[in-house]
């Protein structure tokens, strides 16, 4: 079976103020084919610096309706304890945070063409938005 990149993307919420407001944007990539989530785990940190975790399973009922359509997507046991211990760590008190493990299925295609080209990729960076930005920006204004 093909997959292709897997990424873990790492959402703070500071002040403990996660809502499921995220879920919905989510939900629309699955349904898209945009990405697979192949494991999903919320950290916090309370006001006293303790540290815990909760699986998609254990939210309350009214989070627990935000991540529906995500039920059966996800394959688990990529994220453990370990994770939850570094996040923690880093985490202000009183904050939380999102693990995300999905798989960017739109990638599957060209995966497949690379292998089949013998070809493998040797690295791979992620610009920051506001780098982008300003290159857009400034290429706007020189051509406008």
């Amino acid at each position: 079976m093909e997959t292709g990149p897997v990424d873990l993307l790492i959402v703070e919420f500071p002040g403990n103020n996660f809502r499921g407001e995220i879920a919905p944007a989510l939900r629309e990539l699955v349904v898209d084919g945009i990405v697979r989530v192949l494991d999903l785990l919320f950290v916090y940190k309370d006001e006293n610096g303790e540290v815990g975790s909760v699986e998609l399973a254990g939210l309350g009922p009214d989070l627990q309706p935000a991540f529906a359509d995500l039920d059966g997507q996800l394959g688990g046991g990529l994220l453990d304890a370990e994770d939850v211990a570094q996040v923690g760590a880093a985490l202000d008190n009183n904050s939380s945070a999102a693990l995300i493990v999905w798989e960017n299925t739109w990638a599957e295609r060209f995966v497949t063409a690379m292998r089949r080209a013998d070809a493998r990729v040797v690295d791979q960076v992620r610009i920051p938005a506001e780098t982008v930005s300003k290159a857009l920006e400034s290429y706007q204004q020189q051509a406008g």
